[in-house]
């Protein structure tokens, strides 16, 4: 999967912008509070119609306008398309595959697919489970729309019953319809686990080899998936709780309440682990993302590098490059100190002073 060009309209501090990228390591470089970073998010939304830092369309528009516009021209093994966003400020954004508007935003996953890696992805291990939950479900919209289907219809059951639970404080008798969004968030919220768990056994084998080369073999690291509760027990569950959902005005048990678990051997990572071993965990678990994401498809993805290299030491950046061998790779960084020294070969670079780029 090669992305080929981008055009910004409108986007962060871009007035206007457009790149042609080339299908090696592009490299993005200059000061901090630049743009670089708005490069690789604007690419994310193309791939995945999200932000990576969970932003609002509205916030994604340059100041002073009420619209932005995106497009680009992405290549894999059958075809070439080429897709457009149009963000609003007030409304629902608009998309277009090869100039057709598409009602639903499911139809432009899969189209250009990506991996983000950030120096705030080096600590999704150490964070809340909420930022674990958001790994999981974005690869696998990614790779599933089947998957995709059953979220979205999850959240809605979800958002819809913590809105009845809140009323029914007031007035009681609501309590009689919970059983209708009962059943909805029970059928969505089985199907959502039995995913997450094939998903993460697939992930855990392909993180574990990685693992072992990047450690020499000294580190057993494993991948364990901890749903808030089983599938076979989700109903039983979700009734019993049903006084305690009233009193809190919110739905306390299901797959919304999920966590991953690292293990070092038997030692819990994010309790135990020392900042390299978390570092290098989470540098692993990138790594097998990207060749999950090839085994599924049959295609590499296109992979966005924030800033990552100053954050890992020559060990574990001499992996991750070995590892990007033969991948489309956009990389941000603030000069190119670090590539000259670590013999890195650049295809294209860019430089980028307050929204203006200069190859």
């Amino acid at each position: 999967m090669i992305l080929r060009t981008l055009k910004l309209l409108n986007f962060r501090n871009y007035k206007t912008g457009e790149f042609e990228f080339d299908p090696g390591i592009n490299v993005l470089y200059g000061d901090n509070a630049q743009g670089k970073t708005n490069v690789l998010e604007a690419i994310y939304v193309g791939g995945t119609t999200k932000s990576h830092k969970g932003s609002k369309d509205s916030e994604m528009i340059l100041r002073g306008e009420s619209e932005s516009h995106l497009k680009y021209i992405v290549k894999n093994h059958e075809r070439e398309n080429t897709v457009e966003l149009h963000l609003k400020a007030h409304g629902k954004k608009g998309i277009a595959i090869d100039k057709i508007p598409v009602k639903n935003s499911e139809e432009l996953l899969g189209i250009c697919h990506v991996v983000f890696f950030s120096p705030e992805d080096l600590m999704v291990i150490k964070e809340g489970p909420e930022n674990r939950r958001r790994f999981i479900d974005v690869e696998l919209c990614q790779l599933n729309k089947i998957y995709l289907h059953y979220l979205i219809q999850y959240r809605k059951n979800l958002k819809q019953r913590n809105a009845l639970l809140k009323q029914i404080n007031e007035k009681p008798s609501l309590s009689e319809t919970l059983d209708i969004w009962d059943q909805g968030l029970i059928e969505n919220g089985k199907k959502i686990i039995g995913f997450r768990r094939d998903f993460i056994i697939e992930l855990e084998e392909i993180m574990r080899k990685k693992h072992s080369k990047i450690t020499g073999g000294k580190e057993n690291i494993k991948l364990i998936y901890k749903p808030d509760v089983m599938e076979e027990a989700f109903e039983e569950k979700l009734f019993l709780s049903r006084d305690r959902d009233i009193y809190q005005g919110t739905t306390t048990t299901g797959p919304h309440r999920d966590d991953i678990i690292f293990l070092n051997g038997d030692e819990d990572i994010r309790k135990f682990g020392s900042q390299g071993q978390i570092r290098t965990a989470a540098l692993s678990l990138k790594i097998a993302e990207t060749d999950l994401v090839e085994k599924k498809t049959r295609e590499k993805p296109v992979l966005l590098l924030d800033d990552v290299l100053s954050e890992l030491d020559r060990n574990r950046q001499n992996f991750l490059l070995e590892e990007l061998s033969g991948m489309q790779t956009i990389i941000t960084c603030t000069g190119l100190e670090d590539f000259i020294e670590s013999g890195i070969g650049i295809d294209k670079k860019f430089h980028i002073k307050n929204g203006q780029i200069s190859e």
